[in-house]
């Protein structure tokens, strides 16, 4: 059974979570996930891109010269595709984008994803997401606690020539919690970088680019309820 370091709210380790192994402990599919991927970024997609063919483009209904003796090519439209102000050959037309994506497979790409990020390391374990007040100060300080940072290596120029350092900065963090809670959502829809969720009310896009997922002790369960079966 996968287990992950679990944390209190002021960023102390005080055990570990034991994770369902039919949820996070599968074998990791990549071309699954890559499917979710596209499916789900495909069906945002709007399709309302449209452009002009030479027929749709107004004027052009007189030909601009006689056919010959003006020594120049024949034509018989100044909105041919050719022209200035002319029609569009394989421009995109209004179209419905969507991909179907069975639930075996959607769930089975979550299990996949959440798995592949418990066994690279990148989830952690809170008790509960509970903030003194609802405000995004309190939230931010909460998660500067917690370990979701990174090294990132610098590199600039100076006088002296090239110099080297490093710095920490952020990950991008998924925050899953059990329910709805309006007061947590007020607290982080305003932090970069940060994503809330509710159990389990999140997609693999969701998962996959998290740098981090943070997964409250009480969202465990209700994910086990679905993605479990």
């Amino acid at each position: 059974m996968p287990e992950i370091a679990l944390y209190n709210t002021e960023g102390r380790e005080v055990g570990t979570l034991s994770l369902p192994e039919s949820v996070f402990g599968v074998e990791r599919n990549l071309p699954l996930i890559h499917q979710a991927v596209v499916a789900e970024e495909a069906n945002q997609r709007q399709g309302t891109a449209d452009t002009k063919t030479r027929g749709e483009v107004s004027g052009g209904g007189k030909k601009p010269w006689r056919q010959k003796g003006t020594g120049r090519a024949r034509q018989g439209s100044t909105r041919a595709p050719h022209w200035r102000h002319g029609g569009v050959v394989f421009g995109p037309h209004p179209r419905d984008y969507r991909k179907a994506l069975p639930k075996k497979m959607r769930r089975g790409a979550l299990r996949s994803a959440l798995s592949a990020k418990v066994a690279d390391g990148e989830v952690i374990g809170l008790e509960a997401f509970q903030l003194p007040q609802p405000k995004t100060r309190e939230a931010v300080a909460l998660l500067s606690r917690l370990p979701l940072t990174r090294e990132v290596r610098t590199r600039h120029y100076g006088p002296e020539g090239r110099q080297e350092g490093v710095r920490r900065e952020p990950h991008k963090v998924l925050v899953i919690i059990p329910e709805y809670d309006p007061l947590v959502l007020r607290s982080v829809r305003n932090i970069p970088k940060v994503t809330l969720r509710y159990a389990p009310e999140f997609s693999v896009r969701d998962v996959v680019s998290a740098g981090r997922v943070l997964l409250t002790q009480g969202a465990v369960a209700r994910i086990e309820e679905v993605l479990g079966k």
